[in-house]
């Protein structure tokens, strides 16, 4: 392995941009797995993908397609009132086949639509710094609102009818969040990447964590680690971020899930 490349400073953008979404999405991934939705990544994922490689087709950057596609379905699905994982699986139907249509009738073509599907994170550069750092800022001032509404909406899904309170309102304001999350992450690290984040890191952090802020922590913690070894192994070893990645986050979530039957077994014992 050639451990002067991490010196390089070609890869520092990308390693910064990197790193701060993935301190975020796993927290977004928490959020949406409590409201029974985690196929969102997914759904909001092909949207974006789509969305990046018609944009590029025109001229556009990768990052504002992103966002008008996931932007697009989150408002569309927080704005008709629905709720649960139904709205994202058609997400994933328009997005994937937008896609394919879009790949194979642009000047863009297979290879840029392949590109979006596994990440390009070695491409990032000020735009996607940019984009992340607005998400992080985004994050840190908006969920400490949205999260204990979002979490009464959960537990006590009839306390905003009853008081007349406007729960829409913070409804579309976590959809977009978690739109421009995805679309973020998808111009960045690819598709199954960002769905990887927001997946596993959150799925072993509800397993292991003793309340909802251990869980928040737990799921960005695992989310940065993951990120980290990824960035060192498919730089070092010559191989894809995207797929790196996922499989990075499947590894510690399966070691984090035998772990914790591990301690039920001998607690049982």
């Amino acid at each position: 392995m050639n451990w002067e490349i991490y010196a390089d400073p070609l890869f520092r953008l990308p390693f910064l941009a990197g790193f701060l979404i993935a301190g975020v999405l796993p927290v977004l991934g928490a959020l949406l797995m409590l409201r029974e939705e985690w196929l969102a990544a997914l759904g909001l994922a092909h949207l974006a993908a789509a969305g990046t490689l018609l944009g590029l087709a025109v001229g556009a950057p990768a990052i504002l397609g992103a966002s008008l596609g996931a932007l697009g379905g989150g408002a569309v699905k927080s704005l008709g009132g629905a709720r649960g994982n139904t709205a994202y699986g058609f997400m994933i139907l328009i997005g994937w086949s937008a896609l394919l249509l879009a790949a194979a009738n642009t000047s863009a073509g297979d290879a840029l639509g392949q590109a979006v599907m596994d990440g390009q994170l070695y491409f990032a550069g000020w735009t996607e710094l940019a984009a992340a750092v607005l998400l992080t800022g985004l994050a840190v001032t908006a969920l400490p609102r949205l999260m204990p509404r979002l979490l009464r909406a959960r537990f006590f899904p009839r306390h905003d009818t009853a008081n007349r309170l406007p729960g829409w309102r913070w409804h579309l304001g976590f959809d977009l969040l978690a739109a421009f999350g995805v679309a973020v992450g998808t111009a960045t690290l690819g598709v199954l990447g960002t769905f990887a984040l927001i997946l596993v890191p959150a799925w072993a952090a509800f397993r292991i964590a003793p309340g909802w802020a251990w869980t928040l922590g737990l799921a960005g913690l695992i989310g940065v680690v993951a990120y980290l070894a990824a960035f060192v192994l498919a730089l070092g070893l010559d191989q894809p971020f995207g797929p790196a990645l996922a499989a990075v986050c499947l590894a510690l979530g399966g070691l984090i899930g035998a772990l914790r039957r591990l301690a039920q077994g001998r607690g049982g014992a």
